[in-house]
């Protein structure tokens, strides 16, 4: 394939390229001996993110029954490459329109087997989702679930982005139970149970997020070194690139539910690297 950027040169012109891309185009001059200003830059697949990539058929359903993938941690669409954006795409395509038609389909032709609607965990279960939505109707607050989103979500960009300090991450630590706090007491959610209701959905959604945000806070902040998608800025080398530390951080983090969402019980499972051994990434 060839990236011609002759149109894009005439239209922004060339300063404004060379600031935008320069780098990039110093790099492939050096590796391929072509000035892609001049002349198409040619590029192909190539390993790129290996975030993922379980193998999925044309209804993103893996290997096992019933489990179904969607976005970058499946293969579909950008395999062993990622080009630009289209992981994004990928995740709004599958969540948008692949998903809701196939899993609904999966459903209605598999019933669990020996299990029926007077089974004592499908009592449970139906008791536990009626109440929390009783308890979203009967608040009678002033804020919509839309706008906890958005305060939340905000938080998160500013706080727990792309990259994180301590002082941002116990920033978001504070924030985020005031905002479920005031979540349980100024909520107003209209409309009734008896019909469709997306503001009964989106605010069930936003209970959630309030709980996963803080536990995603509090494990970017346990987790003080730079590594994969998570940059601490204390932790990075003169020249701005994320530094591991490999020797305290080489383990993945299992958060247990204790009954208080501010006191979870971390468990580390201990990665072991035999065949390829870690190495520091570099964009040079």
């Amino acid at each position: 394939m060839y990236l011609d950027f002759s149109d894009a040169i005439k239209r922004l012109g060339l300063s404004t390229i060379q600031a935008r891309y320069g780098n990039l185009f110093d790099m492939y001059e050096r590796i391929t001996g072509e000035n892609a200003y001049q002349v198409p830059m040619r590029i192909y697949p190539a390993v790129h993110y290996t975030m993922g990539g379980l193998w999925v058929d044309y209804n993103l359903e893996s290997t096992i029954p019933g489990l179904f993938v969607g976005g970058e941690a499946n293969f579909s669409d950008h395999g062993a490459n990622r080009l630009g954006a289209s992981a994004l795409m990928q995740g709004l395509a599958d969540g948008y329109w692949v998903l809701p038609a196939t899993v609904p389909n999966f459903l209605a032709d598999h019933r669990p087997d020996g299990l029926t609607a007077d089974h004592p965990a499908f009592d449970q279960v139906e008791a536990e989702v009626r109440d929390r939505t009783n308890r979203f109707l009967s608040l009678k607050g002033n804020r919509s679930p839309d706008s906890f989103h958005r305060e939340l979500g905000k938080l998160m960009w500013e706080d727990v982005g792309m990259a994180r300090s301590d002082e941002s991450l116990r920033s978001a630590l504070d924030r985020i139970p005031q905002i479920r706090d005031e979540f349980w007491q100024n909520l107003r959610v209209p409309g009734t149970v008896e019909s469709i209701n997306q503001n009964l959905e989106i605010a069930g959604r936003v209970a959630d997020f309030l709980e996963f945000a803080e536990l995603l806070s509090l494990d970017a902040w346990v987790r003080t070194e730079s590594c994969g998608g998570h940059f601490r800025v204390e932790s990075q080398t003169e020249e701005g690139e994320a530094q591991r530390d490999d020797e305290n951080f080489s383990h993945v983090s299992a958060w247990e539910y204790t009954g208080d969402l501010a006191k979870p019980r971390l468990h580390k499972e201990p990665l072991e690297f035999e065949v390829v051994h870690l190495a520091t990434r570099s964009y040079k």
